[in-house]
């Protein structure tokens, strides 16, 4: 029997601090270029096919596969997991609510250990979904004494601030991004203008912050400026040669004059301790994530030991036969 998991299955059973404990246990084990070989993408005309697939070690193996018609402004999430030591497909799972959780889940454990220590001042640059995502991730591991949000739209900062009104700290909507980031101990970077000019101007940053930049994936977008990427003391990517060699962020850097290869180090290298993260307080830090099979398989098999336990979802017998070779 193979265990489907719908959005709304998915939703029941995550939770921030398991997702986060998932996430540093799978980072801090090996996850070399065999069993995590980075995704490929398949395009067709106006269309586009992701697969990110992966072999943790132990438990389950699996692969996510993003299906996007962007033309039609639609897109469809699916996570297969099956069992490494029987290749039986063990759960089907929507994956649209586990991209948002383990991007800002591990946007949390990077921000965790990154920001200087003691409640966090919060600039949140964006009001969508991994804007909100992020705020209560990061609020699941760290305390926060204030959040500001900024939006072109005032409509929509304002009502991020309603939809974060139950958190324990003030969330309130400014009127510049300057202003959300001023005086902030954490900027959360989770969107992109329609031009694909920057968002985050490194004038703005001041000694001791600490910035997280997820909304530049692919070498046309942009989120961050090359000044942010020139003023980062340490640059930490959940995947290095991806965000260094195809985001736009670091390709107009490069364009700039400024290349970071010599600053940059990969999460995993961060979490195991291998790297000790920022030498003193007054250092700018920069995290920047493409998203990985890592946290995909992590969260998803988080949601599925969750959901077993819990009895969610719905067991069915999937015509998928284990052939013997």
């Amino acid at each position: 029997m193979t265990l489907l998991l719908g959005d709304a299955d998915v939703q029941a059973v995550l939770e921030w601090r398991p997702a986060v404990a998932a996430l540093r246990a799978a980072y801090a084990a090996a996850a070399d270029g065999p069993r995590f070989p980075g995704r490929l993408i398949a395009r067709g005309d106006g269309t586009f096919l992701r697969v990110l697939p992966g072999v943790p070690d132990g438990g389950l193996m699996g692969t996510k596969i993003i299906a996007a018609a962007p033309k039609t402004g639609r897109v469809s999430y699916l996570i297969a997991l099956f069992d490494q030591a029987t290749a039986e497909l063990v759960a089907l799972l929507d994956g649209n609510s586990v991209t948002g959780y383990r991007t800002a889940a591990t946007s949390a454990l990077a921000a965790d250990l990154l920001a200087v220590p003691g409640p966090l001042a919060v600039g949140v640059l964006g009001s969508g979904f991994e804007a909100g995502k992020h705020l209560r991730a990061v609020a699941a591991v760290r305390d926060i004494a204030y959040a500001r949000v900024y939006s072109p739209r005032a409509a929509s900062r304002e009502r991020f601030a309603r939809e974060h009104a139950d958190l324990p700290f003030p969330v309130a909507p400014v009127t510049s991004p300057d202003e959300a980031v001023a005086g902030t101990a954490l900027v959360i970077c989770a969107a992109r203008s329609h031009d694909e000019s920057p968002v985050l101007l490194g004038r703005w940053l001041a000694p001791g912050m600490t910035v997280v930049s997820v909304g530049s994936t692919v070498p046309e977008q942009r989120e961050v400026d090359a000044e942010t990427i020139a003023r980062a003391d340490v640059l930490v990517a959940d995947v290095l040669d991806e965000v260094l060699d195809d985001t736009g962020d670091l390709i107009a850097a490069r364009a700039a004059g400024t290349d970071p290869a010599g600053r940059a180090v990969a999460l995993a290298a961060l979490v195991s301790g291998e790297f000790a993260g920022r030498k003193d307080d007054g250092q700018i830090a920069l995290y920047k994530s493409v998203g990985s099979a890592v946290q995909d398989l992590a969260v998803a098999a988080m949601c599925v030991r969750a959901a077993l336990d819990r009895g969610t979802g719905t067991q069915a017998a999937i015509p998928v036969e284990v052939v013997l070779k």
